[in-house]
């Protein structure tokens, strides 16, 4: 089964977490850098704040999202969420990736006296206990909602970016984590600052392949994805079962949010209706549809002769 949409709750809940970690973290290493001068600290700086922001503009985009439908939107607003989930990834590699390969650049070409790390060490630690807190219930709340699916198919096929967004985002927050400490010792044990350096555009790295994995999906969304394949096998066995339509042309999807999906249905009705039953028979097929699969927000139903279909989309 593909992963269905969080609930309002619980992707609220994943989201909070991380920004409350992120802004005690970006807090900390922001202070760690300025007491050590360490460049990979502050990329780690960096990368919290751009962070705290990105769950701010995920709520932001959730709320927007939630708008109803309008003269302007007759859908409503849900893709709306979508366009914030790209601008985050945009945010994550313009700012968290470039920032720190450029601070990193600059750290090597002009080093500074090392200074203890003691304080580098503390703040990692508590940031490795807070990330990692915010990445354990990222995970638990993803798993439950992929179901059976696997992890990437989950991630692939999900209609909700800010489950996927948080779960990338402390998973490559994690692994700056480790890379900052493995930098900052490196740099110690060697006696040369340029490893620090080196850290922080390592780090950036990390950050850029995230981004664009992000951006992926997020450009998906945006463009417009279909409903997962169960749904719509659902869809077309309901028609399929009613005994004055003798065939299903196609069923055609898009998610106009997470938790909404349009519908458009070709379908090859008896040639003995009269105009009056064809009526009856599309409004109850309709209210059959919402009633099973109360995500459908809106349903199209165009009698049409199987010969006359379109074929170039497949059903």
């Amino acid at each position: 089964m593909a992963a269905s949409p969080a609930s309002g709750w619980r992707a609220n809940l994943v989201l909070y977490a991380a920004l409350g970690a992120n802004i005690g973290i970006a807090v900390a290493k922001f202070v760690a850098a300025a007491i050590t001068a360490s460049s990979s600290m502050l990329t780690e700086g960096v990368h919290s704040l751009v962070d705290s922001l990105n769950q701010i503009l995920l709520l932001y985009g959730q709320r927007r999202a939630k708008r109803p439908p309008d003269a302007q939107h007759p859908f409503g607003y849900g893709r709306e969420l979508y366009f914030w989930a790209f601008v985050v990834a945009i945010l994550i590699f313009g700012l968290g990736a470039g920032v720190s390969v450029y601070e990193g650049y600059l750290h090597i070409l002009d080093p500074e006296p090392l200074r203890d790390p003691l304080v580098n060490y503390i703040v990692l630690g508590i940031a490795t206990v807070m990330e990692g807190s915010s990445w354990v219930i990222a995970i638990r709340e993803f798993s439950q909602s992929k179901g059976d699916c696997g992890w990437w198919k989950a991630i692939r096929e999900s209609k909700d970016p800010a489950g996927f967004i948080v779960l990338f985002e402390d998973s490559a927050a994690l692994a700056g984590l480790v890379v900052a400490a493995a930098g900052v010792w490196a740099s110690h044990a060697w006696d040369d600052p340029r490893i620090d350096g080196a850290a922080s555009i390592a780090i950036g790295l990390i950050l850029a392949a995230v981004a664009t994995l992000l951006a992926r999906e997020a450009k998906g969304l945006l463009i417009g994805e279909p409903a997962n394949p169960d749904l719509i096998r659902q869809v077309r066995s309901m028609l399929e079962a009613e005994p004055r339509i003798t065939a299903v042309n196609h069923v055609r999807t898009i998610h106009t949010a997470p938790d909404r999906v349009f519908v458009a249905i070709s379908a090859d009705f008896d040639d003995s209706l009269a105009m009056g039953e064809a009526e009856t028979l599309i409004e109850r097929v309709e209210a059959s549809l919402k009633a099973a699969l109360p995500q459908l927000s809106s349903i199209y139903i165009r009698p049409e002769k199987r010969e006359d279909a379109e074929v170039a989309v497949p059903a």
